[in-house]
């Protein structure tokens, strides 16, 4: 335990680090233009678009936003594909309306809805317990990021014990509760998903899920981190808050090129 809190408050100085790097890079990339254009003076302070019509980030600045395993270190890696809890555990069948729509949500990672846009994605292993870190930056409107947050935040108090059954009819015990976020973003929601029961083999397991949602200005990003091992909620909080600082960053440089 003392290893991942620790490994929670060094990652903020990595990942600063690496945000300027990329915030840097993204900068430094020589802007596409005409001849014709390149002739043309500039727009007037009146003409240029304002915060509220600045353009969608490109795929290439929304890949920048996203954290890698360099951000982290040890123990984490690129993936090396789904975990088998996802398909054997995380697919399943719940008891009530607003838990089923959780699992499904979690299951096919569109926390936001199926008119919500994934502008990049990445996913990390941690090598010392096996479970994985999936990171989304969305495209979705305000509204209705919001309208799924308050969502979320009512579903420790509908969801907070339910039954779900697997594809394979193993019954899990499901619980979920509000580990809470720190201040970061626009607007914030996290929970935790915990699945206790028998797996196909008949074994005892105990899966773990924490997701954490975050709007930072009319982008989001989802965060989950989850497996069969020891998943620390600081560890969570943590990489959330510099995901979010991340894309902030990302999302100001790309106002000062427009």
């Amino acid at each position: 335990m003392t290893r991942r809190v620790l490994l929670a408050v060094a990652l903020v100085l990595p990942l600063a680090t690496t945000a300027c790097s990329a915030i840097r890079t993204e900068k430094a990339a020589p802007a596409t233009a005409t001849p014709s254009a390149a002739k043309t003076s500039a727009p007037s302070a009146s003409a240029r678009p304002t915060p509220a019509s600045v353009p969608a980030l490109t795929p290439a600045q929304a890949q920048a936003a996203l954290i890698t395993y360099t951000d982290l270190g040890e123990p984490w890696a690129p993936t090396e594909g789904a975990a088998t809890w996802r398909d054997g555990l995380l697919k399943a069948t719940a008891n009530a309306p607003d838990c089923q729509k959780l699992l499904d949500a979690l299951y096919s990672e569109r926390l936001f809805g199926a008119g919500a846009h994934v502008r990049a994605a990445t996913g990390l292993d941690d090598t010392w317990n096996d479970s994985q870190l999936h990171h989304q930056i969305v495209a979705v409107r305000p509204a209705d990021v919001d309208r799924t947050l308050a969502w979320l935040k009512t579903l420790p108090k509908k969801c907070g014990t339910f039954t779900a059954a697997t594809a394979g009819g193993a019954v899990q015990n499901a619980a979920v509760s509000d580990p809470r976020l720190p201040g970061i973003g626009d607007a914030r929601q996290a929970l935790r998903l915990t699945l206790s029961g028998e797996n196909a083999d008949g074994d005892e397991t105990v899966l773990t899920l924490d997701v954490a949602a975050v709007r930072v200005g009319d982008d989001a990003l989802i965060l989950t981190n989850g497996g069969l091992g020891d998943v620390y909620p600081e560890v969570t909080q943590a990489v959330a808050e510099l995901a979010a600082r991340r894309l902030a960053d990302v999302r100001k440089q790309a106002r000062v090129q427009v």
